[in-house]
């Protein structure tokens, strides 16, 4: 299903991504839509290769020089060899029950991490990268370790497929837990609300990062959720706890608003602090923005 240059942006849009039945073909959608997008927008000339090329820089051999595709791009590719290429990645997405929410976007923040870690799978696997996934909330549901191979990616997709809302979240435990297993420096990503203790999950984040591993944070929240944008009275009720509580919005907005702006700036501010990269992300934005901060931090890493 090649996505067509005037669809590209329906193709990174959440809710015309969720009408689509197969997750393999949500994954693909997603990251042809990206990849002809990139190249109508202002990050034109932005590197994403999906082979085992790079850009030819100051300092590499002339003879490595792939003058094949010079001839095609007329730029100048250096051709990779194995240990150049092979990325390890992990991806953990957390399942926890508040990630079944949604209010003003119309996918739910689980829904909107699943197509994500689908598409970042995708992409990894195409760029010949071992990528696994970790599915937890309060515990570990599921842990498929990296692999490299194309069959794997349905393996990975079927993970996917079979996440139901679990739990509540305790992402310091489950990272540690993982961690442990972690053998191979490469690239750690985490998909969720962290709607959790930010001091342990910092902590978590930290023991990752002390074992050399490059950590990417994607926190996802339904647009309401930073805004607190109710306007009558409402009954609230915690998706993990079934806690209920009758209040009018006018009353804790307030209140709401700074403790979620502190809550933020401080994830972010102790994330960037210790080499952490930190996107905010809310579910009504289309998933250009997660990818280029992905292939961003992919470039940095080489």
């Amino acid at each position: 299903m090649p996505v067509k240059s005037k669809d590209f942006k329906n193709y990174l849009d959440p809710f015309v991504i969720s009408k689509i039945k197969s997750l393999e073909l949500r994954a693909r959608a997603i990251v042809e839509g990206f990849m002809v997008g990139l190249h109508r927008s202002p990050y034109h000339g932005f590197s994403v290769e999906f082979s085992e090329h790079r850009p030819y820089m100051q300092g590499d051999p002339i003879k490595n020089i792939d003058w094949k595709v010079y001839a095609k791009r007329e730029k100048y590719f250096i051709k990779q060899y194995e240990e150049e290429t092979n990325l390890t990645c992990n991806i953990f997405l957390d399942i926890s029950k508040s990630m079944q929410f949604k209010h003003s976007a119309q996918i739910s923040k689980l829904d909107y991490g699943i197509n994500l870690a689908a598409a970042l799978s995708y992409i990894l696997i195409n760029q010949q990268d071992a990528v696994g996934l970790t599915v937890y909330s309060d515990k570990v549901y599921n842990y498929l370790p990296p692999k490299s191979n194309r069959v794997y990616l349905k393996t990975l997709l079927i993970g996917l497929n079979n996440v139901k809302p679990s739990g509540s979240t305790n992402t310091a435990a489950c990272l540690d837990s993982v961690t442990e297993k972690i053998k191979k420096r490469g690239l750690t990503i985490i998909i969720s609300d962290f709607f959790d203790d930010p001091d342990s999950v910092m902590k978590a984040l930290k023991h990752i990062h002390y074992k050399k591993n490059e950590v990417i944070l994607f926190q996802l929240l339904d647009p309401v959720e930073r805004n607190f944008g109710f306007d009558r009275d409402s009954v609230f009720v915690d998706l993990e706890t079934n806690e209920e509580m009758t209040t009018q919005p006018h009353q804790i907005k307030r209140a709401y608003s700074e403790a979620m702006k502190d809550y933020l700036s401080k994830l972010k501010s102790e994330s960037l602090n210790y080499g952490i990269e930190y996107n905010l992300i809310t579910t009504d934005q289309s998933f250009d923005k997660a990818l280029l901060a992905y292939f961003a931090k992919r470039e940095r890493m080489h």
